[in-house]
């Protein structure tokens, strides 16, 4: 008898481990990698503070962040996104931060066919294209919206001093192309790394262009050095930044020398001064409130909204994919992947995503609104 109840006693036991090795299969697990510190930190704070209040579970299963620091460098960032897939066993990565670590990423997910949604606008290689979604707004679109400022306020020629690295080159490759188009000239291209403390060579070469207008392109806090050394100058012209700076360390560093500088962004960085017609409206509405309840009010930027933006197309795209596969597989990867390229009419913090298997940035004119700086704070331009 004690031997048979043995048996049974150990047959119970091993139904019960079943049982939670599937629990813990069905778990479904988002890897993040995002620029905490480094140059980029004032992107990657506020993307870390939002995956704090992001959902626990997603079509009714838990969800496990694993977030990870990869300090604004492209090599960290890979290192980063091998461990959330090979140790961790990801389901998807959220991240990075910024466009060479973002581009890092996807060299990881592309080959471990793992979806990746960046927080940083890049052009994929064409080969690894299918393995990641864009948050925000793609260059095209916040180019087109800085050049019909420009068209409308009468510029006709304009300098261009951005980051030497890919955010950088595809501004630049945009703005050339639109420029051109609307008969502005470009009349000086100059460089800057991120860690620069000094633009001052480049800003003299400038002003002896003597530009109507100066787009200034970088993201963060660094970009409010060649606005400074332009005031600092004495340069009179309007000056235009990209939505890579817009959040308030920007404003805070830049103080008064980024007074009146214009700039493109996503529709949460003025939910309040917004028409109630605006689509994203509410739900820039609806981030604020949980941001602001958790890290103090005027804290949220667009970055962190860009992070909650990629948890709204997960909770869409996750009860899709649930009902092909279980999480921790390839199958799952591959149906995430899947629903996430049929994801239609989703309302985020940022614009209205319509993603289809050739068009994995999602986003149209609805996703930009344009701004000035005025008295340290930011003024919807109508």
């Amino acid at each position: 008898m004690a031997r048979v109840f043995s048996t049974k006693l150990k047959f119970v036991v091993a139904l019960s481990l079943a049982g939670a090795a599937t629990t813990a299969v069905a778990d479904i697990t988002i890897g993040v990698t995002l620029s905490a510190t480094g140059p980029a930190a004032s992107l990657g704070i506020p993307e870390k503070n939002t995956v704090a209040i992001m959902p626990t579970s997603m079509g009714g299963e838990k969800v496990k962040y694993v977030v990870l620091d990869d300090a604004t460098d492209p090599t960290a960032a890979s290192k980063n996104a091998r461990k959330l897939v090979s140790e961790d066993k990801v389901d998807v990565i959220i991240g990075s931060s910024t466009t060479p670590t973002s581009t890092a990423v996807l060299e990881v997910a592309a080959e471990t066919k793992t979806p990746q949604i960046a927080l940083a606008p890049f052009a994929p290689a064409a080969d690894k294209a299918a393995w990641v979604f864009q948050a925000p707004q793609n260059f095209g679109i916040m180019a087109g919206a800085v050049v019909g400022h420009m068209v409308a306020n009468g510029v006709k020629s304009v300098a261009f001093i951005g980051y030497s690295d890919g955010y950088g080159e595809l501004w630049l490759r945009e703005l050339t192309r639109l420029a051109a188009a609307k008969d502005i000239k470009l009349v000086a291209t100059e460089r800057f790394n991120r860690t620069d403390t000094s633009v001052t060579g480049q800003i003299l070469k400038i002003l002896s262009a003597n530009p109507d207008a100066v787009l200034v392109v970088g993201s963060g806090t660094p970009a409010a050095l060649p606005q400074a050394t332009l005031a600092e100058r004495g340069y009179k012209g309007r000056i235009y930044q990209t939505h890579g700076v817009a959040n308030n360390d920007f404003l805070r560093v830049g103080g008064k020398s980024v007074e009146g500088a214009v700039l493109p962004i996503g529709p949460v960085l003025v939910p309040n001064q917004l028409p109630d017609s605006n689509a994203s409206k509410n739900a820039a509405l609806e981030y604020v409130k949980a941001y602001e309840a958790a890290y103090g009010v005027g804290s949220h930027s667009t970055f962190g909204a860009h992070t909650w933006d990629a948890g709204l197309l997960l909770q869409r795209a996750i009860p899709v994919a649930l009902k092909k596969a279980r999480p921790g597989t390839v199958e799952f990867r591959v149906a995430l992947r899947d629903a996430l390229e049929n994801v239609k009419d989703l309302a985020a913090t940022h614009g209205v995503f319509n993603f289809s298997p050739s068009d994995h940035n999602g986003l149209d004119g609805r996703s930009v609104v344009m701004v000035r700086v005025e008295n340290g704070a930011w003024k919807l331009l109508h």
